[in-house]
Parts: structure tokens; C-alpha cells; sequence
């Protein structure tokens, strides 16, 4: 496997990356066998993967715990990532990007993995009760500990990126290395700003989603009518564009011969600006599907078929799981009050 550079830490990856948020579940919605998941985490370092992602929020900290049963012993072969920022209970200040959490949530983390450092720490989404300058003093102090090694984002827009930059700049604080966005064929708007401005502060991209929530395996059809197909149509409010576009791409896949798992991941590491595209298997026949495509390479006719059913910087639909910041979720913000409509 050919390992890529993480933006500017010098750290070396490969250009997939094991996504564990499937892993050390309740079952319901992804792997409960402990003994499977770890066989999984394995069977992905072995194939050259070194690079695992998980987060505190995945199934309340059992993905943690099942990463850090699984490379106990492998520790030093493993590029370590996780992140905070989700509920961790009721409490509320349980949560979140304050100090006052980060603080408490990389012990937590630490433990469940059972390691005295992590090589990335991400924000998992944005906090807009937090300054940023607060949060990235705390991770500046556990980089300066030596419980961290490099600090990264989730989901942050472009225009916060360069705030954070800029911030870290003015304060002498750490910056942020990496951002970890949704990224797919059919998930393309981080193409206009985000990733260009990653390129440009030398930030690695870690993209989350390649198969667009399962789209682009090949699985869910137009007019296809089973309860599976209902369920994930639903969770990722998929609309007729989106499923219209996933036709084409089957269509592309069969004149090509390159089956729409492998199709869909060459494309995502195909960008410069992307580092590593996060692959979440619950099974070991997932895995071994991506896997096999791992050395697949796009060539220009095919990345321009692609272009020409999603163009180049949009989205057709997109996943529940994206970020929407205030101004999107809160009306007040986008509506003058009545007084003001009134005095205009």
C-alpha cells in the first residue's frame, strides 16, 4: 500500500483508513461481536491499513474500548485517531468543545484505549457556545502534555478553518492539521472551499461517508422495495436527484467493470487535497470487498463521466449526519424580528 503524507505532520498514512464506529457496538446497527470486530481491526492492519478513526460518542465509548483491545499490542503500528465534542450522557456540560470537557474527555478516551497518547485529537463538530481560542488552548496544552500529537477538525465549514488558523496564528497556539469531511461522488460540495482551503494551510483531509451511507455499493436500486432498501432511503433523506445520480453510476460501474464499491473509493482518494477515505465495514466480507479495490485507479474518461452525473463542487442530497450550523437549524437567525420589519 502506498502511504501519503498527513498534511504537514510528517506522519505517513494509508490512503484508506479503518473507520470503527461500526465496531464494539450494540449489534443494532453495526458488528456486536467483540471477537469478529477485532478479527476485522486486525485482518485492516495487516492488509497495510494503519490509520484507525473512532470517536468517545461511537456506542458511548464501546468502539474506543473495542479499538483498544484490538491494538493492545500492536500500538506502535498505529496511527490513532479519535475524537469529542458528542454527548457523553445527560449531563450537559458532558459534552461538547470547552476545556472543562476536553479535559475530562481525553482521560476517558485514553483509558477505553488503553494508551498513554493519541496521535490525532478532532473536534467532532463545531461548538458555537465555545470560543475557539478556548478550545484550542486545551488542545494546545495536551499536545505540550504529550498526550496528543497533532489536533484535527470535523465537519467545520471553511470559513471557521481559516478563523482557526488564523487564531492559532495570533496566539501562538496549535494548529489545526487535519479536517474530516463527508466526501463521495455524490457528496461533492467540500470540493468548492473546504478542501481547497485545507490545501492551502497544509492540512490533510480525512473523508468520511466515500459510499454516500451505503448508496454506492450497488445494494439500493430505484425503485427497489424491500424494507432494507426503505430504511436507508429514509435515514439519509434521499430525494429522486440523488437516487437518479446512483442509477448513473451503476451504469458507469457495469460499462467499466469496476464494481461500484471500488468505483466510489478510487474517486475519493483520486483529489490531492484528500489524504485517507474512511471505510466502515461491520463485516469481514465488507472489508474484504474494499479491500480488494484498493489499488484501482481511475483514468481522466472516467473522472469526467463522474463529472458530468454530479458536477464538480455539489451535492445531490446529502447525509443526516452533516453539520448545519445555527443559521440553517434556527429561524430567528435567518428572519428579521417584527419590530425590525416594522421600522423598515
Amino acid at each position: 500500500m502506498q502511504y501519503r503524507t498527513l498534511g504537514k505532520t510528517g506522519i505517513q498514512v494509508s490512503p484508506f483508513a479503518l473507520g470503527a464506529m461500526m465496531l464494539g457496538t450494540d449489534g443494532r446497527i453495526g458488528n456486536g461481536d467483540e471477537q469478529d470486530s477485532i478479527r476485522i481491526v486486525h485482518r485492516a492492519l495487516d492488509a497495510g491499513i494503519n490509520l484507525i478513526d473512532t470517536a468517545d460518542r461511537y456506542s458511548q465509548g464501546g468502539s474506543e474500548t473495542l479499538v483498544g483491545k484490538a491494538i493492545k499490542d500492536r500500538r506502535d503500528d498505529v496511527v490513532l485517531a479519535t475524537k469529542f465534542n458528542g454527548p457523553m450522557g445527560d449531563d450537559p456540560n458532558r459534552r461538547g468543545n470547552s476545556r472543562r470537557w476536553i479535559m475530562r474527555a481525553v482521560e476517558d478516551s485514553l483509558r477505553r484505549l488503553q494508551t498513554d497518547h493519541i496521535d490525532l485529537y478532532q473536534a467532532h463538530r463545531p461548538d458555537d457556545t465555545v470560543d475557539l481560542e478556548e478550545t484550542l488552548s486545551a488542545l494546545t496544552d495536551l499536545v505540550r502534555s504529550g498526550k496528543v500529537r497533532a489536533i484535527g477538525s470535523s465537519d467545520f465549514p471553511a470559513s471557521m478553518q481559516v478563523e482557526a488558523q488564523w487564531t492559532s496564528e495570533r496566539r501562538g497556539l496549535e494548529r489545526f492539521r487535519t479536517e474530516q469531511p463527508t466526501y463521495s461522488i455524490l457528496n461533492r460540495g467540500i470540493e468548492r472551499e473546504v478542501l481547497p482551503v485545507a490545501q492551502r494551510y497544509g492540512m490533510g483531509a480525512l473523508v468520511w461517508s466515500p459510499l454516500a451511507g451505503g448508496m454506492l455499493t450497488g445494494r439500493f436500486r430505484k425503485g427497489q422495495d424491500s424494507d432494507l432498501a426503505r430504511a436507508t432511503m429514509f435515514r439519509h433523506n434521499q430525494d429522486e436527484r440523488r437516487i437518479d445520480a446512483v442509477e448513473q453510476v451503476v451504469v458507469l460501474s457495469e460499462e467499466t467493470g469496476i464494481p461500484m464499491t471500488h468505483l466510489a473509493m478510487a474517486f475519493a482518494i483520486a483529489h490531492p487535497g484528500v489524504t485517507s477515505a474512511l471505510i466502515g465495514p461491520r463485516s469481514m466480507e465488507q472489508l474484504d470487498d474494499l479491500l480488494a479495490g484498493a489499488d484501482v485507479s481511475l483514468t481522466d474518461d472516467v473522472l469526467d463521466r463522474i463529472d458530468a452525473i454530479v458536477p464538480p463542487g455539489t451535492d445531490v442530497g446529502r447525509l443526516d449526519q452533516q453539520y448545519n450550523p445555527p443559521a440553517i437549524l434556527d429561524s430567528a437567525l435567518r428572519r428579521r424580528s417584527p419590530a425590525d420589519r416594522a421600522a423598515a
